[in-house]
């Protein structure tokens, strides 16, 4: 069909490169790990406790057992006794802190290993480890996501559709978050029951708008900033990611203070809360899901901000 000529202006299309220009450009992560689960036939899978129940929930659609296993204090896998020349192991980078020399490390003991970098979008794969990443932890877009794989898939799939999935981001940047908080809810419960698609056209051409070396410095800088004034304070010992997520801050009284940041208007989530369901009150597990605060120090932010954070985060805690 002829392409429409005139007619009113739409968005700009962008032409940069994306920062993950040769992954696969699915729609969402849950679906990178359906795509996996179907390339390479996956049968068992053993996931972390700590975790966001759309991935057993994902094994659970696509008919694969799992098993799941716990982390240590450094986040790093307790690897389960077994035959992972057939089962497969699911490793979540959590904050950034699974170096890919760590992975290196581990894909000897469990070879067939997926890496979750939802929270490390700029720590590049370790080839031919299943690896894949999140768009909308990082960038204010409705959809997508990357996937890095040996084992593609023939299939053609569906191209996303998300024009009509962006008020809460576009109210966002003219309202408060409040106001919109129950649309961007609802957007990611979607994903629950969408089929594997291709990353839309929308969130491929916001996905070369960005300046990606500055985004990730900030990001950097801001870690930096906030782990030099906050880490005296903090039970985890982190190291410093490049394009860094967030900045975790255990304290004891976690839940409390995110509580009482919240009355003034910084918003610290509770990530994996999933895991209260699944693991006992002594699990390492259940203590970082309720004490861990990650502390937000992405693009949108400069040292005014995190200025701010630490002189509030600091009364709340001394």
């Amino acid at each position: 069909m002829q392409n429409e000529i005139g007619g009113y202006i739409e968005f700009e299309h962008y032409s940069e490169k994306q920062f993950h220009e040769n992954a696969v450009k699915l729609n969402c992560a849950r679906n990178c790990l359906a795509y996996l689960i179907q390339s390479y036939k996956i049968e068992k899978v053993y996931l972390p406790y700590f975790l966001c129940d759309s991935v057993w929930k994902t094994c659970k659609k696509y008919g694969v057992e799992f098993e799941f296993y716990h982390i240590d204090e450094n986040f790093m896998p307790i690897v389960p006794n077994a035959d992972f020349e057939k089962d497969w192991l699911y490793a979540v980078n959590y904050y950034g802190e699974l170096t890919n020399e760590k992975i290196m490390s581990l894909s000897k003991h469990a070879p067939n290993l997926i890496i979750d970098n939802v929270q490390a979008f700029f720590q590049l794969p370790v080839s031919h480890i299943p690896t894949l990443y999140s768009c909308r932890k990082f960038f204010g877009v409705a959809d997508g996501a990357y996937l890095y794989t040996d084992s593609k898939l023939s299939e053609k799939f569906e191209r996303d559709i998300s024009y009509n999935r962006m008020d809460f981001l576009l109210g966002r940047f003219e309202k408060s978050a409040q106001e919109f908080y129950p649309q961007y809810a609802a957007n990611n419960d979607l994903f629950e029951n969408e089929p594997v698609k291709l990353m839309s056209g929308l969130t491929e051409n916001l996905m070369r708008s960005f300046d990606y070396e500055r985004i990730a410095k900030r990001r950097t800088e801001n870690f930096k900033y906030l782990h030099e004034r906050l880490q005296k304070l903090n039970e985890l010992k982190p190291q410093i990611p490049y394009g860094a997520f967030a900045y975790p801050l255990l304290v004891k009284n976690g839940s409390e203070i995110r509580k009482k940041l919240q009355c003034r208007k910084i918003y610290i989530p509770t990530l994996w809360a999933d895991t209260f369901d699944v693991c006992e009150e002594k699990d390492i597990e259940n203590y970082y899901a309720k004490n861990i605060l990650p502390i937000p120090g992405d693009q949108r932010y400069e040292e005014r901000e995190m200025k701010i954070l630490v002189e509030e985060i600091s009364r709340l805690i001394l």
